[in-house]
């Protein structure tokens, strides 16, 4: 069970780390890494870049630019996406100046305590500015001067006035953003061909966008989540490129990779960024589902929640009705009660990544009963490309379907998901009302055992009994 509530990096929100860690040298050295809260890096940074005697405005502008800056860096996960362990240097030549253990200024700390959750964006922009800046004397740069601000703030300019002096009018402050305790945005499961979720959405624009670039990698036409075979053509092809292992599969490497070339194409830290805007994150899947939601991401949570309360006494089993009414709401919160999440009843990301892990290994662990009943649904989605044993069973389940529903289309249980076998999954969606795609994830599967089910367990059945 988690000891704490912590969340992905969200790819539509900022949010300020609660923890930062710092890397006391250049990157790529030998050097000790520390972590501390994200207020306290801010204290010392800003006590080490500033002085405390400048203008209150001054320092605000100067406090607010080195929020900016530190953020694009989690943002962007800038040195863990080219395999680093922290977050940021210490050192002004990389970051910005962080001195280990150092005394901070007292009206320094204060101004921090009330700005260390704002910080710089582009209007209409996600990331968090990547607010260069130096000190304007023995250094320049095209970002903020230092001392520079000194003397705005001496014309009476305010803190925004002042930022904007410097990086453009398009630029606005976000105040209050959420503080949360961050893990890595890599998936929680290595996304391969059936994998269907947001992440493989957020992963196929990234690649359309990097092949703008390198046009060797071929455009993915439908970005709707779905792990299908060009997404998976394109990974190779992305792989190919940047010499990692050709798998079609995108594990940790391939993500970190997928994020640090994207991050480059689009500039994300450089203070001239082509910017991330709303329009451009896939969200495919809702981010969290709630009392009141209906449809077949709910048949979803439904069938999970069922299928676990088999192992957990404090999980109650409920229908799969596609209706998130108070019964699913209890099962949701008795799991989130049971992982140790907070008991909201509402299905968001980490206890749908908790929900989805249980829910696997408790199906891996099952003995193989081949020959009986349906089995569970496997975990992965089954579609066009798809090999294996479940492929295998999927057509068997089908065959015998088609005994009493012969406009399913013929089928050869091979275990390779060709175009007859997408036809027949087509088929049996149609006929039994379920979306057409050719995709089999647990809905359709368990539609599907049921029928099988029902059809290989029904004794003394007449011939052409269920036949439509």
């Amino acid at each position: 069970m988690p000891e704490e509530y912590t969340v992905r990096p969200s790819p539509i929100e900022t949010y300020i780390p609660e923890n930062i860690t710092v890397h006391l040298g250049p990157p790529g050295t030998y050097a000790p890494n520390v972590t501390v809260t994200f207020l306290d890096y801010i204290k010392n940074v800003a006590s080490s870049e500033i002085y405390p005697t400048w203008p209150e405005t001054a320092i605000a502008a100067n406090i607010i630019a080195q929020i900016s800056f530190a953020l694009n860096r989690v943002f962007t996960e800038y040195y863990r996406s080219r395999g680093f362990d922290f977050d940021i240097t210490s050192l002004p030549a990389y970051d910005q100046t962080f001195v280990n253990g150092r005394d901070t200024f007292e009206n320094v700390g204060e101004l921090a305590e009330q700005l260390w959750t704002t910080y710089i964006r582009r209007k209409g922009s996600i990331e968090p500015l990547y607010a260069q800046y130096c000190n304007g004397t023995t250094t320049t740069c095209s970002g903020l001067s230092q001392w520079g601000t000194v003397a705005l703030a001496e014309q009476g300019l305010s803190p925004i006035e002042i930022l904007r002096s410097y990086y453009g009018d398009n630029i606005e402050l976000v105040e209050n953003a959420p503080v949360v305790g961050f893990e890595t945005s890599v998936p929680p499961y290595v996304l391969r061909l059936g994998a269907a979720s947001n992440d493989v959405a957020i992963l196929q624009a990234r690649l359309n966008r990097i092949s703008s670039n390198y046009p060797n990698i071929p455009k993915i036409a439908n970005v709707n989540g779905i792990y299908d075979l060009s997404t998976r053509d394109a990974v190779t092809e992305f792989q190919r490129t940047f010499s990692l292992t050709t798998d079609g599969i995108t594990g940790r490497s391939t993500w970190y990779e997928v994020l640090r070339v994207y991050t480059a194409v689009k500039k994300l830290s450089e203070l001239n960024s082509e910017q991330i805007t709303y329009d451009e994150i896939p969200i495919v899947f809702p981010l969290e589902i709630a009392p009141g939601s209906t449809g077949n991401e709910v048949r979803v949570i439904q069938y999970y929640l069922n299928f676990i309360s088999s192992y957990y006494d404090t999980v109650p089993s409920i229908e799969i009705d596609g209706i998130y009414g108070p019964l699913t709401e209890a099962s949701a919160a008795a799991f989130q009660t049971t992982m140790g999440l907070p008991a909201t009843g509402v299905i968001d990301e980490p206890t749908f990544d908790l929900m989805y892990e249980n829910y696997l290994a408790f199906v891996r662990s099952l003995p193989d009963e081949s020959g009986a009943a349906a089995v569970p649904f496997p975990g992965n989605n089954l579609l066009l490309g798809s090999e294996g044993e479940d492929v295998r069973l999927l057509q068997t389940y089908l065959s015998v379907i088609r005994q009493d529903y012969p406009s399913i289309t013929e089928l050869t249980p091979d275990g390779i998901f060709g175009a007859q076998t997408e036809q027949a999954v087509k088929d049996y969606q149609e006929l039994f009302g379920l979306n057409v795609n050719g995709v089999v994830g647990p809905v359709v599967w368990h539609s599907i055992a049921n029928t099988y089910n029902n059809i290989a367990g029904t004794e003394n059945r007449q011939e052409g009994q269920w036949a439509t």
